[in-house]
């Protein structure tokens, strides 16, 4: 009993104090490395991923906020993804909802970069832990259940098990990751739109709801992830 009534306050105090911030040079070879992730198909298309499960849990995430019925998540090879949720197939709760999928990413990494910004680590750490937790509990196929089941186990090893250099390294990473990672995406739809693919596309979902042209939701999530790369990239660089 007293084990346990020590072990508590301890968890609590590892999960809500300050950690140390990394050197400069760590923050910026994390940059690099991100970006060296980001940039060349090859590696995108495997990284992209972890795009799309920050994309799909942003849609089912809004859905849940806004009253909606989440029914399921799916994340598939191709790196696309689904989320299905029931209720008013118009409206402001489905307008959220749609227009969450493209900017959660670089939001996410935003509000990392935040967390970070005031040497908050582990907390950055454990909360990815949990919302992956939570996205699980929702997926609905086998490839997506995998997906989310070893970039969680990640989470969790590097949270338990890595000292407090490897922490942080691996934390500026993925946010890194989330701000870069999030930017390319609205210029893959846009270029598909160019040549007449991605009809049914979270913009033109928005504009069917909306009567908003497409290329003004699409302006919107470029706005959003390129403004999230800049404010987080100026955090996370001591600016």
């Amino acid at each position: 009993m007293s084990t346990a009534a020590t072990a508590l306050p301890d968890l609590w105090d590892r999960l809500t104090g300050t950690q140390p911030d990394p050197e400069l040079w760590v923050v910026v070879a994390t940059a690099l490395a991100a970006l060296a992730v980001v940039v060349p198909h090859t590696l995108w298309r495997v990284a992209r991923n972890a795009i799309t499960i920050a994309h799909e849990g942003g849609h089912g995430l809004v859905a849940l906020l806004t009253g909606r019925t989440l029914t399921g998540i799916q994340l598939h090879s191709d790196t696309s993804g689904l989320t299905v949720s029931r209720g008013k197939p118009y409206g402001l709760g489905m307008i959220l909802t749609a227009a969450a999928g493209y900017t959660a990413p670089p939001l996410l990494g935003l509000g990392g970069a935040a967390l970070l910004a005031a040497g908050r680590i582990t907390l950055l750490l454990w909360a990815a832990t949990a919302l992956l937790l939570a996205m699980l509990v929702m997926i609905r196929n086998a490839y997506g259940a995998l997906t989310v089941i070893l970039t969680g186990g990640t989470f969790l090893l590097v949270s338990w098990l890595a000292g407090s250099q490897v922490q942080a390294a691996f934390a500026y990473a993925v946010v890194w990751f989330l701000l870069l990672g999030g930017v390319r995406p609205a210029f893959e739809l846009q270029a598909k739109r160019s040549r007449g693919g991605a009809g049914d596309s979270d913009a033109d979902q928005l504009a069917r709801l909306t009567h908003v042209p497409a290329g003004l939701w699409l302006f919107l999530f470029h706005a959003v992830s390129l403004c999230s790369l800049m404010g987080g990239g100026r955090w996370l660089l001591g600016g």
